[in-house]
């Protein structure tokens, strides 16, 4: 035999030892892999499973609670102010109807008529009292931006800056809430 056939010969048994020695430590490290896990692994993983458990648990109840909390907000709030649509509609009726019966006449036919508008009047004003709408007193009173809009400023004797020296249309409020500003004139 020549020389290079003995080494070729000597390369394939390394290989194959080093081929038998990988096989045995794949063999060797599926058996450690499949060896089972002790009970004292076992119960601190499922301890660990539970408390991650009763975690998404205790969240998915506050996610509840919130929601129900901002639902019943919600609801209270709507039924709260649930008249707040008609009445900005029935306002400019019930102006039409003051400046009706500011009118002043002799003939008892009108004089007869303005009674009824005065008694429907009262029942629409009582109509809306009752539900939660009222005038906003303005008159002779300091400015205020919250509840008033200014349209006009003049100069009067007698009185200090910034009061209420007319009322042009009267505010209104819905409980809490302003369903329109009083717009007035005010002194320099």
């Amino acid at each position: 035999m020549s020389k290079e056939e003995t080494k070729e010969e000597v390369k394939e048994e390394v290989k194959e030892e080093v081929k038998e020695e990988v096989k045995e430590e794949i063999v060797e490290e599926a058996t450690e892999e499949k060896k089972e896990p002790s009970s004292d692994e076992i119960i601190e993983g499922l301890k660990a499973e539970l408390d991650k458990a009763k975690n998404d648990v205790a969240r998915a109840y506050a996610d509840t609670e919130n929601m129900k909390k901002r639902l019943q907000k919600d609801a209270d709030a709507t039924r709260k102010y649930r008249f707040q649509q008609p009445a900005t509609e029935i306002l400019p009726i019930l102006d039409s109807m003051e400046m009706a019966l500011k009118v002043q006449t002799e003939d008892e036919t009108i004089k007869n008529y303005v009674k009824g508008f005065e008694m429907i009047h009262k029942q629409l004003k009582g109509v809306l009292e009752k539900e939660g709408v009222q005038e906003i007193d303005v008159a002779d009173k300091p400015f205020d931006h919250n509840t008033m809009q200014a349209l006009m400023q003049e100069k009067k004797e007698g009185v200090e800056s910034g009061m209420v020296i007319e009322v042009l249309q009267k505010g209104y409020m819905l409980k809490d809430r302003i369903l329109r500003p009083a717009l007035v004139k005010v002194s320099e």
